[in-house]
């Protein structure tokens, strides 16, 4: 009897402690909102389930190793830091991926096991478990090459390079790649400008579902999803049409906006996606826009598009290109000086796709002729290129390139200050004012904070003497100067 009570107490001690720890991790959670917002805290730390404290750590479990790593390297040390706020008897967080519920129970069969997560985020309800369609589908791995386009090799997570203009998609991507069919992600919903990365995506998610095994993708455009149908109505061949898509785990659809106007395709899509979803397959949808911008779908396709995630991929940023741009060239094996790397990413800027292949061509005119990659190369081998992207050249986008480069204010431009880390730069604006406009010095001088004449005179002659004199200083003035003239 004695033992019977040690093991009731043994019980209610611990069943305290969770809900001690609940309301500790339900305060934490609050200041994480208003810190890092609503929008990140779902999609990084809601998941997050509390689990033991022994000594002076306590344990939080993820779902899955990358969200784990996500997690660990952008929040853990913030996470340390509330909780020993909270509680300051634990100074250490330990961050694990939690126990699927499909594995053996703790101690099952003499197995040690990891504890399953003691409390759950706060003010959350309980997540479904994820539909078993995919994971326990009798099929082997897959691309219905019957259905769909063939997924290009090339297109994997590692070859992605993420920056701040797609990190978000890129971890909803994986999320879905992880655990298909996840509360939440289905549909997967990518969209952003063309060249952006929403294609590469989309094929790293089937390499990634596909080396997983037990799971038939199939990946297509939607005029190639349209002509099938209507290939379909002419063969009188419908019915298997249908079987054939609602048969597949993962289908995934690109460039979803072609489908605007095409009423019947629309209504067909409609209710395969309705299928999929409701047996528990995943679906990855791709758009120049969001759902809610694609004028011209019926509402009850947008409706049920916007349902699920939805991640943007904005814009390029200079940094992001030249990671990309220096991925590209270390691969290629041919040696492409910073400066010419610099040029390209300030030069192109919409287009990722159009970026890779301005360098492809360069590295390919090395290859062919063995001659080494210069700025003067760059210019005539992208002659083309670089001339659509050829526009008339002002003083004061020469003012803000100048300023940029030598990370000076604007405002210094036309100031009265006349230090050298000030004065320079701006001689060098007056410079390439003088080379790439038609204005005369006193012109120029008026740009300048209404400087005589004489003073732009005397810039653009100091410019030439120490160009002359300094040919890294001259690299710097010709590379600002290609890349505002071309």
């Amino acid at each position: 009897m004695t033992g019977g009570l040690e093991g009731y107490d043994a019980v209610a001690e611990a069943n305290a402690q969770k809900s001690v720890l609940a309301i500790h991790w339900s305060r934490i959670c609050e200041r994480l909102k208003a810190e890092v917002g609503e929008v990140e805290y779902r999609t990084w730390l809601r998941q997050i389930t509390v689990g033991p404290v022994e000594e002076d750590e306590i344990t939080l479990y993820l779902p899955t190793r990358f969200l784990r790593d996500w997690v660990r390297g952008q929040y853990g040390d913030r996470l340390g830091t509330l909780w020993h706020a909270e509680v300051p008897a634990i100074r250490r967080v330990e961050l694990q991926v939690a126990r699927p519920a499909a594995q053996p129970a703790p101690g099952a069969e003499g197995q040690e096991a990891a504890p399953a997560p003691a409390v759950a985020p706060p003010s959350e309800p309980a997540a479904p478990a994820a539909a078993p369609a995919v994971a326990e589908s009798p099929r082997q791995a897959e691309v219905r090459s019957d259905l769909a386009a063939p997924l290009e090799p090339r297109f994997t997570f590692d070859t992605f390079i993420v920056g701040k203009p797609n990190e978000f998609a890129y971890a909803c991507a994986r999320r879905v790649a992880e655990r298909p069919s996840s509360p939440g992600f289905n549909p997967l919903f990518l969209y952003g400008g063309v060249g952006l990365g929403k294609t590469h995506l989309m094929h790293a998610i089937g390499a990634e579902l596909l080396r997983g095994g037990k799971v038939s993708v199939a990946y297509m455009s939607a005029e190639k999803f349209m002509y099938r149908f209507i290939g379909a109505i002419r063969s009188q061949s419908t019915l298997e049409f249908k079987d054939q898509l609602r048969s597949v785990d993962v289908l995934m659809i690109d460039d979803l906006q072609f489908l605007i106007g095409k009423d019947n395709t629309q209504d067909e899509f409609f209710h395969t996606f309705n299928a999929l979803v409701d047996a528990g397959r995943q679906i990855v949808v791709s758009a120049d826009k969001s759902p809610s911008d694609l004028s011209g779908l019926e509402d009850r396709l947008r409706t049920r598009l916007g349902c699920g995630m939805v991640a943007d991929i904005h814009a390029t940023t200079f940094e992001l290109r030249i990671s990309i741009l220096e991925a590209k060239a270390a691969a290629s094996g041919v040696v492409v000086p910073a400066k010419v790397l610099e040029f390209l990413a300030h030069k192109i800027t919409s287009n990722v796709r159009e970026l890779e292949g301005a360098l492809n061509r360069l590295i390919a005119h090395a290859n062919l002729f063995g001659r080494p990659v210069t700025l003067e190369a760059t210019q005539d081998v992208l002659h083309d290129i670089l001339k659509a992207h050829d526009r008339r050249v002002t003083i004061e986008e020469i003012q803000r390139k100048v300023a940029e480069h030598w990370n000076t204010r604007l405002t210094d431009m036309f100031s009265a200050r006349r230090g050298r880390a000030v004065a320079r730069p701006r001689q060098v604006a007056m410079y390439l004012a003088k080379q790439l406009t038609s204005r005369s010095y006193p012109e120029i001088g008026r740009k300048f904070g209404n400087r005589d004449h004489t003073t732009v005179m005397y810039g653009v002659t100091k410019v030439e003497q120490l160009m002359a004199q300094d040919p890294a200083f001259a690299e710097d003035v010709e590379l600002l100067r290609r890349m505002l003239e071309t």
